[in-house]
């Protein structure tokens, strides 16, 4: 399922491509005054001059404290490395502004051009797709930095952590995040939740077109077998099963084993598309074509019978079956309650926790809205299915 919240989000002007040349025919280009652009903490009255400090790099630490366990993708830190590389060459200081962290100014026009011409010239669309991800990713990490808590993803002003309960995660599942980079640091996200009210061991972040981490996750579905993994995904495209039909037929004839807690041993893996529902289309499709490829057979989907979330208050969806991912993960874990042989791992217990994590974000953005003299309602979408 799919976290398409778009209200509060940090939005970042970022067109695909891949590792970048650091030289550059700029030499007599002056600094521009414009490159050096305040960035807005808020919409508020006072603002807050943002200009990045970019000496230090990022390290695996800071790159985790997102809510990655992976290594720090090699790709991003090139990126990274690239930006820092044009702010000295065209003199003009990396700034950032807006809702979380548009680059900005001067930097941003020369920025566009180089990266354009990047994306242009690459020979592959895979290999654009990698370059384009990994932007986003940079980009993103680098305008959030000292403005948004590596938790919750808010500004630090709003940081929602302390309201948030977790909750452990019964064992036999673990929840597969397959985020669009453009959802990622969103702050109107909601597949966040997972990570913080289950923790990471429980749920894995996994960008779409990040090679490490797509490795990653099909090295661990490799290891589970295709009988354990399914997408939480409502396409009329796809075959999909309800979570009944999936799983208590399966469940059943397996009563007389014990609980198993390692890969390959009995764990379902569950795969929420995390992105607006226009990009999902795509991310779904790259999941099926990986898993032919895996097993020569199509990704198995499960569907709900969900209806709308709380933040349909703030955000609307394109249609009101159409819910956000930490509601979707929610609803999921009370329909797997109601298999039999699951009734006792309290899973109804873990549902409540993450619907009760999405009511504090609903307050926390409703908070921010208020104060920043924003509307709290949402224009309703045309019910048009983008999938």
């Amino acid at each position: 399922m799919l976290s398409t919240i778009r209200a509060f989000a940090p939005s970042f002007n970022r067109s695909p491509s891949r590792a970048f040349s650091t030289k550059t025919q700029m030499d007599s280009i002056t600094k521009n005054p414009d490159a050096r652009i305040s960035r807005c903490a808020s919409n508020s009255i006072s603002t807050e001059s943002r200009g990045t400090s970019q000496e230090t790099p990022i390290t695996l630490q800071e790159w985790q404290g997102w809510g990655s366990t992976s290594p720090m993708p090699t790709m991003v830190t090139e990126i990274i490395e690239e930006l820092k590389a044009l702010e000295k060459n065209i003199d003009a200081q990396m700034s950032f502004g807006g809702n979380g962290g548009k680059l900005q100014g001067y930097f941003k026009t020369q920025e566009d051009k180089k990266h354009r011409a990047t994306y242009q010239a690459l020979g592959s669309s895979e290999q654009k797709l990698h370059f384009f991800s990994a932007r986003q990713i940079a980009c993103r990490l680098l305008g959030s930095r000292d403005y948004l808590c590596q938790k919750c993803w808010l500004p630090f002003e709003d940081c929602m952590c302390s309201r948030v309960k977790q909750c452990p995660l019964w064992s036999g599942a673990r929840f597969w995040l397959y985020m669009h980079p453009k959802d990622f640091l969103r702050q109107n996200n909601t597949g966040k939740l997972l990570l913080q009210v289950f923790g990471v061991e429980a749920t894995t972040l996994c960008l779409y077109g990040i090679s490490e981490h797509e490795d990653i996750m099909w090295s661990a579905f490799k290891s589970a077998g295709k009988s354990k993994v399914c997408c939480l995904y409502p396409n009329k495209n796809a075959t999909s099963k309800s979570v009944q039909e999936a799983f208590i037929s399966e469940l059943s004839t397996k009563q007389e084993r014990t609980q198993q807690t390692t890969d390959g041993d009995g764990i379902l893996n569950f795969i929420l598309i995390d992105g607006t529902w226009s990009n999902s289309a795509a991310m779904f499709n790259r999941l099926r074509e990986q898993a032919k490829s895996v097993w020569g057979e199509d990704l198995p989907c499960i569907s709900l019978t969900t209806g709308s979330s709380a933040m349909h208050k703030l955000r609307p969806q394109p249609s009101w079956d159409r819910t956000c991912t930490a509601a979707a993960a929610a609803s999921l874990l009370f329909e797997l309650q109601l298999i039999p042989r699951l009734s006792s791992v309290g899973l109804e217990k873990q549902g409540e926790a993450l619907e009760d994590s999405l009511e504090v974000l609903l307050e926390a953005l409703t908070s921010r809205r208020i104060r920043m003299g924003r509307s709290i309602t949402r224009k309703v979408r045309h019910a048009t299915s983008f999938c």
